[in-house]
C-alpha cells in the first residue's frame, strides 16, 4: 500500500506512524528522543528511527514510504529543510531535510511542530471546515498556528503565531525572550503550575490539580485560574483583531480542564471585544497525535506538488 512516513519529534519522545493516502495510520510507533546523549545523538536517532520506518513499511506494507514529513521543536526554517534551533534538544543549524533525504532517499518535508499540529486540526481536526482558523496549545509555552485556506502560515521569517510573547501585562514577569510581561509567563500551563504552588506553598501542586480545585470551589484556585484566563483573554483578543478568524482552536494542557476553560475564557472573550467578531472557541480534537497526523500531511502534500519542493508550513 502506498504510504508515507510522519514523524512528530519532541523534547522527550518521538511519536511516529505510516500514513495511508486517505489518512488511515496503518502502524504507530514511539521511542524516546535520547537528548540526555547530546544533539548529535538525537539526530542520529531522528534518523535511525525514520530508517526502521521505512524498512517496516517495505516488509509489511510491500512498498517503502513514498516520501516523509517531520515535525521538530524550535526555530525551523522549513523552506531549506534547516532545524535552526531547539533550547531543550541542543541543536542549531541541523540540515535535517537533507539528511533525512539521503537516509530514505525519498523526499522528506520540515515542518515546525506546533505549525504542522495546526495543520492536522485545521484539515482533519476541530477547524475542519474552517477557512480561518487559529490554533493554539496552551502547554510549557503558548505558541499559535495561523490557518488559510487548507494550510498554515510560517511568516517572512518562520515566526508567524508566536502569541506566547504577545506583552499583555507591560512591567510584568520577565520572559526568557528578553521582553517583561510575555502572555505564557500567565497563561501556559507552567505559569498556572507556577501560580497555584505558590499559592498552595506545595511546589508539587500544577495545573490540573489547581483545575480541579476550580471545579470543587476553592477561593484561592478560582483567583489563579481568572488570572491566567484573563490574561489568555487580552491575547487572544489581540489575534483576533490582527488575523479575523472564524474558528479559535485551543489544545495543550490547560484545554484537557473542560469547560473549566471554555466557559470563561467565551465570557472573558465576548467581554473584550467591541467590533470584532467573536469566533467558535473550541477544544482541539487530536491531542497529542497532532503532530504526527500534521507531518503526514506534509509528506502527502509534498507529493501533490508538481515540482517536487515542499510546501509552506
Amino acid at each position: 500500500m502506498r504510504h508515507v512516513i510522519a514523524l512528530d519529534v519532541g523534547g522527550t519522545g518521538m511519536k511516529a506512524a505510516l500514513v495511508g493516502p486517505s489518512g488511515e495510520l496503518l502502524h504507530q510507533a514511539r521511542r524516546a528522543t535520547g537528548r540526555e546523549r547530546g544533539p548529535d545523538a538525537v539526530v542520529e536517532g531522528i534518523l535511525d528511527f525514520a530508517a526502521e520506518l521505512r524498512a517496516y513499511g517495505a516488509e509489511h506494507l510491500g512498498e517503502p514510504a513514498s516520501a516523509a514529513g517531520v515535525a521538530v521543536p524550535g526555530i525551523v526554517d522549513a523552506e531549506r529543510g534547516v532545524a535552526v534551533y531547539a533550547a531543550n534538544l541542543g541543536w542549531r543549524d541541523v540540515p535535517l531535510r537533507a539528511l533525512l533525504t539521503e537516509r530514505l532517499g525519498t523526499p522528506v518535508a520540515l515542518g515546525h511542530d506546533v505549525r504542522t499540529g495546526g495543520l492536522a486540526e485545521g484539515r482533519i481536526g476541530a477547524g475542519q471546515g474552517a477557512d480561518r482558523f487559529f490554533f493554539v496549545p496552551l502547554g510549557t509555552g503558548i505558541a499559535g498556528a495561523i490557518g488559510i485556506g487548507g494550510r498554515v502560515e510560517a511568516g517572512a521569517h518562520g515566526f508567524a503565531g508566536e502569541i506566547g510573547h504577545i506583552v499583555v501585562r507591560p512591567g510584568g514577569t520577565p520572559c526568557p525572550c528578553g521582553q517583561a510581561g510575555c502572555l505564557e509567563r500567565y497563561a501556559s500551563a507552567a505559569a498556572v503550575s507556577d501560580a497555584w504552588a505558590a499559592a498552595t506553598g506545595d511546589p508539587e501542586a500544577g495545573a490540573a490539580d489547581c483545575a480541579k480545585a476550580v471545579e470543587s470551589g476553592d477561593a484561592r484556585a478560582r483567583d489563579v485560574w481568572q488570572n491566567a484566563v484573563d490574561a489568555l483573554a487580552d491575547g487572544l483578543v489581540t489575534a483576533l483583531t490582527l488575523l479575523d478568524p472564524s474558528t479559535l482552536i485551543i489544545g495543550g494542557g490547560l484545554a484537557e480542564a473542560g469547560e473549566t476553560l471554555f466557559t470563561p475564557l467565551r465570557d472573558a472573550i465576548r467581554q473584550r471585544i467591541t467590533f470584532q467578531k467573536l469566533p467558535s472557541v473550541v477544544p482541539a480534537a487530536l491531542g497529542d497525535t497532532a503532530g504526527c497526523l500534521g507531518a503526514g500531511l506534509l509528506a502527502w502534500d509534498l507529493l501533490t506538488t508538481t515540482d517536487g519542493m515542499e510546501v509552506a508550513t
